[in-house]
């Protein structure tokens, strides 16, 4: 029987510790629990929000006026023969990426350090040092809230993948179960050799000891030739389609350490937005809309947040 709770604090779910409460709550083990919640849901026309690992989502002050389904399956099958790895969607990253190496499987190493779990990558396409998610992935399995009894199987090249997107983003109603990764034959001390040397240039990079829920804004594509051109030169590395980072447009308008109540622009990363100990969501907010209009003021390009807004 699912214990479905009600009033839950949701900021001690969010890597940015901050959010209100779920008016429901519940925690789903496997696709039957996960029905069950959906079913709940759909009698009491609860709207519902599918939770993840909590690491790419601000929450309202208010929190959630519905039901938070927190995902906690995480089965994992490993057929080393075929270099594949079938994983449920509630399984942490790190979980993955450590599974892969050990069973000396290659092609994950680029996410070691990311936090969330596997469905919070699959939808949005996660990705670093140019690689992401959908280079590995071969199927998706997901179930339809709106009713239909079966799940369904959805290709690589049926998820409509792209820069943070995919089919999975745009369509609330697809619910994503679990994922077969397809990987290369590897060597483990070799992989793990490589997964230290991302976790260090991560962990050199990103503000330490302060709560956030990752990088706030995706990359955007720049029209401005110059612009690019000025990235370039002063990066040392080549825009790919058009795109620059966003911190470093951020950086650009002099904007790191910006803080509006306790939310700050981190000194560290400037496109990682930190919680200094009491921020709130609507902190957040005003601090990203200042952001958003400054860059647009000075390079006339438009951020959008690479981080899921719950409850607003």
């Amino acid at each position: 029987m699912l214990n479905i709770q009600e009033s839950v604090p949701l900021a001690q779910y969010a890597t940015f510790r901050i959010g209100g409460p779920a008016k429901f709550f519940a925690e789903v083990a496997s696709e039957e629990d996960l029905r069950e919640a959906l079913q709940y849901a759909k009698e009491n026309s609860l709207k519902f929000f599918v939770l993840g690992g909590g690491s790419n989502v601000l929450v309202s002050d208010q929190g959630f006026d519905g039901l938070v389904v927190k995902m906690k399956i995480d089965n994992f099958k490993i057929d080393t023969e075929n270099n594949k790895m079938e994983v449920g969607v509630g399984a942490s990253l790190a979980k993955v990426v450590k599974g892969s190496i050990e069973n000396n499987l290659s092609g994950l190493e680029w996410a070691t350090g990311i936090p969330g779990t596997l469905g919070g990558a699959v939808r949005g396409n996660a990705g670093a040092f140019g690689e992401t998610i959908s280079d590995a992935i071969e199927s998706v399995r997901t179930i339809n809230s709106s009713g239909d009894p079966d799940t369904k199987d959805y290709r690589g090249a049926e998820c409509g993948f792209a820069y943070r997107d995919s089919v999975f983003k745009h369509d609330p109603d697809l619910i994503i179960l679990s994922a077969v990764l397809k990987l290369r034959k590897g060597n483990r001390e070799e992989s793990q050799k490589k997964s230290r040397e991302i976790l260090d240039k991560r962990l050199s990079k990103q503000p330490k000891g302060m709560a956030s829920a990752g990088s706030f804004f995706m990359n955007p594509a720049v029209k401005d030739a110059q612009l690019i051109e000025e990235f370039e030169k002063e990066l040392g590395v080549q825009s790919k389609d058009g795109k620059v980072p966003a911190g470093w447009l951020i950086d650009m308008a002099d904007l790191r350490g910006k803080k509006i109540g306790g939310a700050m622009i981190s000194k560290e990363h400037a496109n990682f937005i930190v919680n200094t100990g009491q921020a709130t969501a609507e902190d957040v907010i005003m601090l990203a809309s200042y952001i958003k209009q400054q860059v647009r003021d000075k390079f006339g390009v438009q951020l959008q947040e690479e981080v899921q807004l719950v409850g607003f």
